[in-house]
């Protein structure tokens, strides 16, 4: 297949993915994936048994490109997780008939997950209800088109976009420069960088800098160059946001979406909620659009308490190295043995972020070695300055245990290659789940 054929022109799309029968298979598969993934929230849990804060509508056609509908298929199990932890509900359609006022009247948030209305009514029902204050957040190829005079109002005036211009191959994750900052709901509670998942990246006719509505959330940062994997369609350089919203309607856009795949077995190699840093701007971007917050955590960490920080993988204790206390002193991980060395406190700061003291000299708290951003970087102690490599957000598993998110890099605090030995150094590395990046709290007195 030649990557230039991945631009998504919706006539060479459905050309280069006739699959015939397989197709057929495809969607029925995608049906029976958002079956089970409704089955698989425990009917138990307190939030589904609650009445919902705001209930989301999703659309997609799931019809065209193999990333295209491998997305569809995991936003349709990962939604409805989502809400019923986060306390919304989750409804999908491939029936864009729905797109009108007496639908669109049950629902606060409107999601486009893989295309955007056809026709002249579902068009008219969606601007109307976005004039009339409804909610929506939109994926990838929902804002793809070739010619924005065609529905002028959705690529102009409300996406500000215009025409698609370029993309990126092959599909890669990109350092996400947090814009919105502390000053948007959506992006308060995400580090200053942090990695994206892997997707196919959009540019476009417009430069949304020069609109006053727009307001960028992310942009790729400047570090990250080049971007892709085919010299034809990499970005060398250049200003390319990927979040953003309308300052006159409650939106956002975000333009992942887009799973790297193997068309030829139609096999998944990527998945777009790989990320935990960009699941929290979609949580945070539904509660803020939905009018909702976020419910109590399960586990709380006494802002007072000390703290020993024990990793689920090997039992280990993380440890100032010799019990010192000066700048540049080596946070390692060592056989736990209740030392003021291995006693950490989870101080706020804000946003959701702490600082880690240690209890041997509490002005002394884990830092990433020279404020690095990059996997493999390693942590020390370091007297507390207020930058974004000396906090934390400590995000619950459940049941005591936590991982800890930088904010500056985005990344967890890491056990390098998943060591089991006495005095391995402390690391930040891209999170992934294991339990290299898992530590259970036990209060100290």
């Amino acid at each position: 297949m030649l990557p230039e054929a991945v631009i998504e022109q919706r006539i060479m799309l459905m050309t280069r993915h006739d699959m015939g029968v397989t197709r057929t298979w495809t969607r029925l598969l995608a049906v029976f994936a958002v079956a089970l993934g409704l089955a698989a929230v425990p009917a138990h849990d307190p939030a589904r048994a609650a009445a919902p804060q705001f209930k989301v509508l999703a659309f997609y056609s799931g019809t065209w490109d193999a990333a295209h509908i491998d997305f569809t298929k995991e936003a349709n199990q990962w939604f409805p997780q989502a809400a019923a932890q986060n306390g919304f509900s989750y409804t999908s359609t491939t029936d864009w008939n729905q797109l009108n006022a007496a639908t669109l009247a049950q629902y606060q948030v409107v999601l486009f997950l893989d295309d955007l209305p056809q026709t002249a009514a579902q068009r008219s029902a969606f601007e109307q209800y976005m004039r009339g204050g409804g909610a929506w957040m939109g994926f990838h190829v929902s804002a793809f088109n070739t010619a924005p005079q065609s529905w002028s109002w959705y690529h102009n005036a409300f996406l500000g976009t215009g025409a698609f211009r370029s993309n990126t191959w092959g599909p890669t994750a990109v350092t996400v420069r947090n814009e919105g900052g502390a000053g948007h709901p959506t992006t308060e509670r995400l580090p200053g960088t942090f990695t994206s998942s892997v997707s196919e990246w959009y540019s476009w006719s417009n430069d949304l800098r020069n609109n006053p509505n727009i307001k960028i959330l992310g942009s790729i940062d400047q570090s990250n160059f080049p971007v892709g994997t085919d010299p034809n369609q990499t970005w060398y350089s250049g200003y390319y946001p990927i979040m953003w919203t309308n300052k006159n309607y409650k939106m956002v856009y975000a333009n992942f979406g887009h799973n790297a795949m193997n068309y030829s077995t139609n096999t998944r190699l990527s998945s777009t909620f790989a990320s935990e840093t960009q699941n929290r701007f979609v949580i945070d971007s539904l509660l803020w659009l939905g009018g909702g917050s976020a419910p109590p955590p399960s586990d709380t960490i006494s802002p007072t308490a000390w703290y020993s920080l024990v990793n689920r993988a090997n039992g280990k204790c993380v440890d100032a190295r010799a019990a010192a206390s000066a700048n540049g002193t080596a946070v390692q991980q060592y056989t736990c043995n209740g030392t003021l060395a291995q006693q950490f406190q989870v101080q706020p700061t804000s946003g959701g972020f702490a600082r880690l003291n240690n209890r041997t000299n509490p002005a002394q708290v884990i830092d990433v070695t020279g404020v690095s951003t990059a996997d493999g970087a390693l942590l020390q102690l370091w007297a507390y300055g207020g930058g974004g490599n000396q906090q934390w957000q400590a995000v619950s598993e459940g049941g005591g245990s936590y991982h800890f998110v930088n904010r500056l890099s985005g990344k967890c605090l890491d056990v390098p290659g998943a060591s089991a030995a006495d005095s391995v150094q402390l690391q930040q590395y891209t999170c992934n789940g294991t339990a290299a990046q898992s530590f259970q709290l036990s209060q100290k007195a």
